[in-house]
């Protein structure tokens, strides 16, 4: 099986404060589908209260993260069997939140 990325960036989900608990319900509800199907290994939303820091292999920190890799907004990590399932979970996440939602494939690492 596949382990699939599908997120969204904050902007994208643009609710007003009557949608907002019912887009958090719907959510809720679809990861909790994932979930008692066995497909769901991780999610959740990015602390965008908290700076990202790139760390060196020396130990190094800075506050100067790799150019275009602010990452923020949501995301769940579903293994699948196939592409087209995760489509189908995509969508599902995609009309519960109410926005899009960007499907990644992770590369197959047997050490994993």
């Amino acid at each position: 099986m596949t382990k699939y990325l599908i997120s969204f960036p904050s902007a994208a989900m643009v609710l007003t404060d009557e949608e907002f608990p019912i887009v958090v319900a719907e959510s809720h509800a679809v990861i909790e589908e994932a979930k008692a199907a066995g497909v769901y290994v991780f999610g959740g939303g990015i602390n965008e209260q908290v700076d990202p820091v790139l760390v060196s292999g020396d130990g190094g920190m800075s506050t100067e993260i790799y150019p275009d890799s602010r990452i923020n907004g949501g995301f769940a990590v579903l293994e699948l069997p196939t592409r087209e399932d995760a489509i189908l979970w995509a969508r599902k996440i995609a009309a519960a939140c109410r926005c899009a939602q960007e499907l990644r494939e992770f590369m197959y690492d047997p050490a994993s």
